[in-house]
């Protein structure tokens, strides 16, 4: 049985000739939410899994890598950063018509307002500062051990990704965003020069991208890692905090306008100054560059979901209003440098 695009009788035979101990699969139903691969509940005879799969359709080039993120999790496998169990990744596109991996359901709290209101000020201070602590031991992580040395290419990180998200950006445009060119233009003028800091980065690390113990603050798993690379740990850390300056009634829910004291949340500088406690820095130069490059980043993230949207292929619903957003992003990004940044 099934309400979604998949086919239990085609699926279930070949999970089980695959997966040790899977039998009978019994239902399959999409989660709500997410803007990039296409995720699934399975439920069978033998316990409930996830299915993440790349959308069905014509893709840009290097999106949707869902066998990377199949592979970065399985070598976290044995790390301090907390990440489900890899089962079985398929590439054989024959069997669902596209690239799918399987990993463990986690029973857990998933947590989507930043702003935590379900919770009370000790629990919100402590689910912050659990986020920090993770990023931190993610970028702590000893790539060659794990076997991921050659999962980025060398050089400066942000150099190549304002080139990769420029041509993405161009290669999903739709309309025309001055403040989009803007950031174009001035981005690789004002890039840092490389500082030789590499690690493992998440590229999309916030708060309902993680799962948190019932009962407990603490991170049971860290789950999307389509985006993640070896980078330059900042770009992790300016994304996170982006947050933090996005408003409360955006697409994108953020905690600008919002007493973070009265909350029990962290200001900016206290998580960045935490962070760099914990990751052994003396401090984040070029704040503003890795903030401007984080609007930027996901303004051209959120126009590939509306491009997809348009051509038919997105996977939420809310795929047009994510994507109407680019350009509010952009705007705020133009406001950092032409403004105070920190």
């Amino acid at each position: 049985m099934s309400n979604v695009d998949l086919s239990v009788e085609d699926l279930g035979p070949y999970l089980e000739a695959n997966i040790d101990g899977f039998r009978g699969l019994r239902y399959i139903d999409k989660f709500p939410g997410g803007q990039s691969n296409p995720t699934y509940r399975l439920t069978a005879d033998s316990g409930n899994y996830v299915l993440r799969r790349k959308p069905f359709g014509k893709l840009l080039k290097s999106a949707h890598a869902v066998e990377r993120e199949f592979r970065v999790m399985q070598a976290l496998a044995a790390t301090d950063v907390p990440v489900p169990r890899m089962l079985h990744l398929c590439e054989d596109d024959d069997v669902i018509g596209a690239t799918f991996f399987i990993m463990d359901f986690i029973h857990a709290r998933h947590f989507w307002d930043p702003s935590l209101p379900e919770l009370d000020n000790a629990s919100r201070t402590a689910i912050y500062d659990e986020m920090n602590r993770v990023l931190a031991a993610l970028h702590a992580v000893d790539v060659e051990a794990v076997g991921l040395a050659d999962f980025g290419h060398p050089g400066n990180y942000f150099e190549r990704q304002v080139t990769r998200w420029t041509k993405q950006y161009r290669a999903s445009e739709t309309d025309t965003i001055a403040a989009m060119d803007a950031l174009i233009d001035w981005l690789p003028a004002n890039t840092p020069a490389d500082d030789g800091r590499v690690s493992l980065i998440h590229g999309d690390y916030r708060l309902d991208n993680l799962l948190f113990a019932e009962g407990s603050d603490r991170i049971t798993a860290v789950l999307d890692w389509e985006l993640s690379t070896l980078g330059h740990p900042f770009a992790d850390l300016a994304y996170q905090c982006m947050q933090l300056r996005m408003p409360a009634d955006s697409p994108v829910k953020g905690l600008a306008g919002l007493d973070r004291k009265a909350l029990g949340i962290p200001e900016e500088r206290e998580y960045v100054e935490r962070y760099c406690e914990r990751a052994g820095f003396d401090d984040v130069p070029d704040w503003t560059f890795c903030l401007a490059f984080s609007f930027f980043r996901l303004a051209a993230i959120l126009q590939g979901v509306k491009k997809r949207a348009l051509d038919g292929n997105a996977s939420s619903t809310t795929a047009l209003e994510y994507g109407a957003y680019t350009a509010s992003l952009a705007a705020m990004g133009v406001g950092l440098i032409e403004g105070p940044g920190e």
